[in-house]
């Protein structure tokens, strides 16, 4: 089994809860949605969420994804991170854990 993770708001997870599965805007936006690697939660949280309340973690388990997820260099960060290019099914989050 595999773990990769994805900040998000409270309110952004309830509505996936809802509908079924999540949808970043940066999938319409980019094609994919930004994970990470529990190593990495901090410094994107940092780097990107510095200012905002009401944030999660969602603990995303690889093997349960019914989207394709690929593990991508990112130029700007210097750093490899998973990229999910498809909506992700609530079942294959295991965890969610405010941040």
């Amino acid at each position: 089994m595999s773990k990769i993770y994805h900040i998000t708001t409270k309110s952004e997870w309830q509505k996936a809860i809802e509908s079924g599965s999540y949808v970043a805007p940066a999938l319409n936006e980019e094609g994919f949605i930004h994970c990470c690697e529990d190593n990495q939660v901090d410094f994107i949280k940092e780097k990107y969420y510095a200012n905002i309340t009401d944030l999660v973690k969602l603990c995303i388990e690889t093997t349960k994804l019914s989207a394709q997820f690929i593990f991508e260099w990112s130029p700007s960060l210097e750093q490899t991170f998973p990229h999910v290019y498809g909506p992700i099914n609530v079942e294959a989050v295991e965890g969610v854990e405010e941040v």
